[in-house]
């Protein structure tokens, strides 16, 4: 399991990769041990029949595995011997403008306000907006600078002027030092887990049924953006 954590480290996967691959492999080897055909084909059909798992959960699994055996074990992994099952298709969940207006008023905490405000307006994924340093918020481009984002990349998304200004306030109370949003140790960002609580506890404060996630403000802002006629094929977001 190390030489697969450091082998994951190597290729810069993202901490929330390396998380999810460690698990696949440890079920892998915690059910291959109670099989009497301990076949990876018939674990992946484990998963799919017996646990019910999604179709994007067993190719996660399916991947993590392929690293497994290609990096770590040094062997071939026959792409003819596993089949990944085909990704359903779904529309992700979007809340209205009306609901984000009242789950961000539902916050009187400033500095979750403030991360619920840049979720949403500026499109960000929870483990970006919580990485998040003071120099990244460039107020002279009205620019959020996203450093080694989603696939190791950098990229940028606006800011409104609705949002810095909740910033410069949340600033002027909090005064953070190394991470624009600090968790319980100064030293320390808020965890993704943190802010994921907070959404969940503001969206029943007002009143939303619906089953969204955090990560629901970031396709909300892509929807609301395209609905105003903003063309996002140019965009960086």
């Amino acid at each position: 399991m190390r030489q697969y954590a450091d082998a994951m480290r190597m290729r810069g996967f993202s901490r929330t990769t390396q998380k999810a691959y460690l698990g696949h492999v440890k079920r892998w080897f915690s059910w291959q041990t109670t099989q009497e055909d301990d076949g990876v084909k018939h674990f992946f059909l484990h998963l799919i029949d017996e646990r019910q798992c999604s179709h994007s959960y067993v190719n996660q699994a399916i991947s993590a595995l392929k690293f497994l055996w290609e990096e770590v074990l040094g062997e071939r992994w026959s792409p003819q011997r596993i089949q990944r099952p085909k990704k359903t298709t779904r529309l992700p969940k979007v809340l209205s403008e009306d609901e984000v207006a009242a789950l961000i008023n539902a916050l009187t905490n400033l500095k979750h306000r403030a991360i619920m405000m840049l979720l949403y307006s500026a499109g960000l994924r929870v483990g970006e907006v919580v990485r998040l340093k003071e120099q990244d918020i460039d107020s002279s481009r009205m620019l959020v600078l996203i450093r080694s984002g989603k696939g190791a990349k950098d990229r940028v998304s606006i800011l409104s002027d609705v949002t810095l200004g909740m910033l410069r306030e949340y600033y002027r109370a909090y005064r953070p030092q190394k991470w624009l949003f600090p968790g319980a140790k100064a030293d320390r960002h808020v965890t993704e887990r943190t802010v994921q609580k907070v959404f969940v506890q503001a969206k029943g404060r007002a009143g939303i049924h619906k089953d969204a996630t955090v990560h629901s403000l970031r396709h909300s802002f892509a929807t609301h953006l395209l609905e105003a006629g903003t063309d996002l094929t140019s965009r960086s977001y």
